[in-house]
């Protein structure tokens, strides 16, 4: 019987090595990697025509209906973006996310709707995270757990204590941490997430920066909440995350300050991993263009936090890319030149997560296309439980694939990108090489040249026991 679909003439890029050849499909699973001769004949074949094939990219940090307030409710929104932001997903090569949950009213009973919503609208297999930022939130944990397969937990330490009240997040102090990590600490599959910012801290410096100093621009709003303040709330992360042996992870590492933190607790094999964006690591302050689209919560840094960051990647300080997504509309998120004190923050990166960083990353030397994938798709499915069903070119994984050409261009603008904002992001005008050429969720081509060939509702629901997901 002949696979349903094989690729070859590719540089497949595996967990052992990329080796030259390809994979074969059959119902939805990879059946075979190896040489073009090892693989059986299939009904449909693709000559990658010797580009990379890597296991499809995986966000682990966006927020759906984050917009929520604007024009519509929080539930509304969800929906809305759901469908709008996978597609972008789609197109970008990116074939799964987990999207954070946040309402200040307790989860569980809302879930059936997430879960029904999700699989209706979305164009990529999801899970969800939890925002855990009132009481009721932290009795929820087991039953979130247990019964609806959300085993990551998501703090403000410290952050939003008093700055954007409008946001609605309540913020975390060292109890609460305390308390959630031990809560999880023999949780399996566990991880407790944070943005760690100290907001007592920016209560000083942003007025310094705003008020007497009259500043208005990328770099008063990096100087507005200096590396100290991300770095000191690691430091305390660690330490909680020592005295408990739990798992942390920090999302949005944008300051050279963080990396020495985490690698000393890391050395001291304390499980805190780390988190950055292509948002930090395509974009400096220094760079005035990116105007208020640059506009991060915590912010884009100078020249030199950003090599620091891709040396961290390159050195295993962080294991981690996210986006961060916050899907918003342009009139929302405010022009490019406009007031950085009065613009929400938030970057758009969804369908620019892969071609930012084969852009910057690959082709600039300073990451490798294995590295890449290790810290876009691999780490990420092994951290939230998805792997090896996701993450790898593996006999049995999920085929979500991607043919990856790096001299492929794509501009960045409103008629390439999908999504809620589709006319403004911080690498918006840019022209970008370095794409996926197709895209191959579930073992079908649903996109091909920047065409999109499917409809949505094609998403699943990937709830995750002590082990992580279900192996089919």
């Amino acid at each position: 019987m002949p696979a349903d679909l094989r690729i070859v003439n590719s540089r497949v890029v595996t967990p052992a090595g990329t080796i030259s050849g390809g994979v074969a499909v059959e119902d939805g699973k990879i059946t075979a990697v190896g040489s073009k001769e090892t693989l059986p004949e299939a009904d449909e074949e693709i000559d990658a025509e010797q580009n990379h094939l890597i296991p499809g990219i995986i966000c682990p940090h966006n927020h759906m209906g984050l917009s929520a307030g604007y024009e519509n409710d929080y539930h509304t929104q969800f929906e809305l973006d759901m469908e709008t932001e996978t597609r972008a997903c789609l197109k970008g090569g990116v074939t799964s996310f987990f999207t954070f949950l946040l309402q200040e009213e307790p989860y569980m009973s809302d879930m059936d709707f997430f879960v029904n919503t999700g699989e209706e609208q979305s164009y990529i297999d999801f899970g969800f995270h939890a925002i855990i930022h009132q009481d009721h939130h932290v009795e929820e944990i087991e039953q979130l757990a247990d019964d609806a397969g959300i085993r990551s937990f998501k703090l403000f330490f410290n952050m939003y204590k008093k700055s954007a009240p409008e946001l609605g997040i309540g913020h975390s102090d060292a109890g609460r941490v305390y308390e959630v990590f031990r809560k999880t600490s023999d949780m399996g599959g566990a991880v407790v997430m944070f943005h760690a910012e100290n907001d007592d801290l920016l209560q000083k410096t942003i007025p310094q920066v705003r008020d007497e100093e009259g500043r208005d621009s990328l770099r008063a709003w990096a100087d507005s909440s200096p590396g100290i303040a991300q770095a000191m709330q690691v430091e305390q992360i660690g330490m909680l995350c020592e005295e408990t042996d739990a798992t942390a992870y920090v999302v949005h590492n944008s300051a050279k300050e963080t990396i020495p933190v985490l690698e000393k607790y890391q050395n001291r094999g304390v499980q805190l991993y780390g988190e950055t964006l292509p948002s930090f690591l395509a974009n400096h302050c220094e760079d005035e263009d990116v105007g208020l689209w640059g506009k991060i919560s915590p912010p884009i840094r100078y020249k030199e936090d950003q090599e620091a960051l891709w040396a961290g990647l390159r050195t295993g300080a962080l294991q981690h890319v996210g986006t961060d997504h916050c899907p918003y509309p342009r009139e929302f998120k405010g022009e490019r030149n406009g007031s950085f004190w009065e613009g929400p923050p938030g970057d758009q990166g969804l369908q620019t997560f892969l071609p930012l960083m084969l852009h910057e990353g690959v082709n600039k030397n300073r990451i490798s296309m294995e590295r890449l994938v290790e810290t876009c798709s691999t780490n990420t499915a092994k951290r939230f439980g998805l792997y090896p069903r996701k993450g790898a070119l593996v006999e049995g994984a999920d085929a979500d694939m991607l043919i990856v050409d790096l001299d492929k261009e794509v501009h960045v603008d409103s008629e390439w990108l999908e999504g809620l904002g589709n006319d403004w992001c911080s690498a918006y005008d840019r022209t970008l090489r370095g794409s996926p050429s197709h895209v191959i969720t579930s073992g079908k081509v649903v996109v091909e040249d920047d065409e999109i060939l499917t409809e949505k509702g094609i998403g699943e629901y990937l709830p995750r026991g002590p082990s992580g997901v279900d192996a089919a």
